[in-house]
């Protein structure tokens, strides 16, 4: 239930609509004072009167309505207490008897595109990753749940000259015995040692140009090491995909729009959108205060704005989508404002359509990483730490019991996707395992832990028959508390999906995990007469729903046993 628009109906106010007071209408943090307040002070001008007695004189005149149990007017605020009794009964009706609490239907079946992770082939999937990863994998399912139509797209990095470095580096140093055994580790050990040394012999760069350029040339040789190169790392990062459950609908990389990019460049030279500066073919942003937008280089190669328009175009043509979101560092923030005003100059009107959701960088406290000097922080490896430390834990406080491996890995990798979604997406996060593994802080673990204690309740409660709960057992702080919270997770949702911001489940989780196991220490759940332990009960199964949901939203487990 929208409570705040409910309210607005009740105050009979003669310069505002329901829908500005229902705006004005806030939520007052100390339950003693109340549970909603309307500030007064906007109207004193309107009706000439202090907002002092402006709260008077609407506190008379308040409709009568089931769920308020008074009114009170305090210093230029109308303050409404609810009917608790009334909350429960209407909050937890809402959650039992919904098919799927929290579902909507406000995308109605129209089509996002999410671009998110987009690993390179033949480089590690490192800590790097986590952010677009975990991001786009949560607002995949977040979209799902209201009601959209979700493409996800794994644009791979399969192009470029570090291909011909990998060619050369395999065969000065390589052998399919080393490679097939150490994956795509073994990759990166002879493609760092190509740089170090290419620093003492640069005809080696000269050398791995002539290779790439024949992979495009569609040489035998090159296009079967460039696959196996390929197949390699996609192996190995769809099991690090698996563990995070993340999936994909499409993996068309760079290599995918070789073929599409000249029909574009031909449609763009037809509309005179390009010019030729400096020997290189580009947009001209100037007007726009921003660089050029760079198609095609002085020796005619390609450039990654060149493939990234030939892509857009691709997925408007095949998808016709209503918005396509690229979640990538915000370091690329100028980048994606050149890509798409320039499609905008091409006279392409669903450019406004195409997001760039920016996120900050994810590093360890050991300090930054590089691909080409070797320093790189493997993701499997992070996960692999997470879920030791997980499983350490589990073994002091709880040594015998079962499964504990599988909840080590769900605890572990949750605790890892979570610290890259439970802040602002545009903050920087330096990675601590002893933070985000704390069962105690505001975690995923402490979450995971929260839902455990919930289905902990229910297996120990009997089953009680009763046809009518008794909610007069919510009339406490601990409970209209938690009853408010369960009320707004749908608008939770619509609210991350409206900003691209799965941090704001995150956090709501957070204060749901609070508010119950206030409640649960505050309360006697079991071992009352029916009715009243049945509210309470539903109470728990409710949290219990609602947080393995969010959790689910997420891209995290919820263990039934912690």
């Amino acid at each position: 239930m929208n409570f705040k628009q409910r309210l607005a109906t009740l105050i009979d106010f003669p310069v505002k609509d329901e829908r500005e007071i229902e705006n004005l209408l806030m939520e007052i943090e100390d339950p003693k004072m109340g549970d909603f307040a309307l500030p007064c002070f906007k109207f004193a001008k309107e009706l000439r009167k202090s907002p002092v007695v402006i709260a008077n004189e609407f506190a008379k005149t308040v409709k009568k309505d089931e769920i308020v149990e008074k009114v009170e007017a305090v210093n230029g605020y109308l303050n409404f207490f609810l009917n608790r009794e009334k909350v429960g009964e209407i909050v937890l009706g809402e959650i039992k008897t919904a098919d799927n609490y929290g579902k909507s239907n406000i995308g109605n079946g129209k089509t996002i595109c999410i671009d998110y992770s987009s690993i390179n082939i033949a480089k590690p999937f490192h800590i790097g990753h986590l952010g677009t990863t975990a991001i786009g994998n949560s607002l995949k399912r977040i979209y799902t749940e209201l009601g959209f139509k979700i493409v996800g797209i794994n644009h791979l990095g399969d192009w470029g000259t570090q291909f011909g470095k990998l060619i050369v580096a395999y065969k000065l140093w390589g052998n399919t015995v080393d490679i097939d055994g150490g994956g795509l580790k073994e990759l990166q050990k002879i493609y760092v040692r190509f740089h170090v040394e290419a620093e003492k012999n640069p005809a080696l760069e000269e050398e791995a140009r002539e290779w790439f350029a024949k992979i495009e040339q569609g040489n035998r040789e090159a296009l079967k090491l460039f696959e196996y190169f390929k197949k390699i790392t996609l192996d190995e990062v769809k099991k690090v995909y698996d563990r995070l459950d993340v999936k994909f609908d499409s993996w068309d990389g760079e290599s995918f729009f070789n073929d599409k990019m000249q029909p574009l460049l031909k449609e763009l030279r037809q509309k005179k959108v390009t010019e030729i500066s400096d020997g290189a073919e580009i947009i001209d942003l100037s007007a726009y205060d921003m660089p050029p937008c760079l198609l095609v280089k002085k020796d005619g190669a390609s450039l990654y704005a060149t493939r990234d328009m030939a892509a857009a175009v691709y997925r408007k043509k095949t998808y016709d989508f209503y918005k396509c979101l690229y979640v990538v560092a915000l370091q690329q923030n100028l980048y994606f404002r050149q890509l798409f005003k320039a499609l905008e100059i091409a006279g392409y009107d669903w450019a406004k359509d195409m997001v760039h959701v920016a996120y900050g960088m994810v590093s360890l406290e050991e300090g930054s990483m590089s691909t080409r000097k070797g320093n790189t922080v493997w993701l499997t490896d992070v996960l692999d730490k997470a879920v030791e430390k997980a499983l350490n834990t589990i073994n002091e406080k709880s040594p015998d019991k079962e499964n504990k491996e599988q909840i080590a890995e769900e605890v572990g990798v949750g605790a890892v996707v979570f610290s890259a979604l439970c802040n602002n997406r545009m903050k920087d996060i330096v990675f601590s395992f002893d933070r985000v593994l704390n069962f105690d802080g505001e975690t995923s673990p402490y979450i995971q832990y929260t839902h455990a204690r919930c289905c902990s309740v229910l297996e120990k409660a009997e089953e009680t028959k009763t046809q009518k709960p008794d909610y007069s057992v919510f009339n406490n702080e601990e409970s209209v508390v938690l009853l408010k919270l369960l009320n707004i997770f749908p608008e939770k949702i619509s609210e991350a999906g409206e900003k691209y911001e799965p941090s704001i489940i995150a956090n709501y989780l957070i204060d749901v995990a609070q508010a119950f196991n206030k409640y649960y220490f505050e309360n006697r759940i079991l071992g009352d007469d029916n009715d009243k332990q049945a509210a309470r009960l539903m109470l728990v199964r409710s949290t219990k729903d609602v947080i393995a949901k969010g959790l689910y939203l997420l891209g995290i487990k919820a263990p039934q046993k912690m």
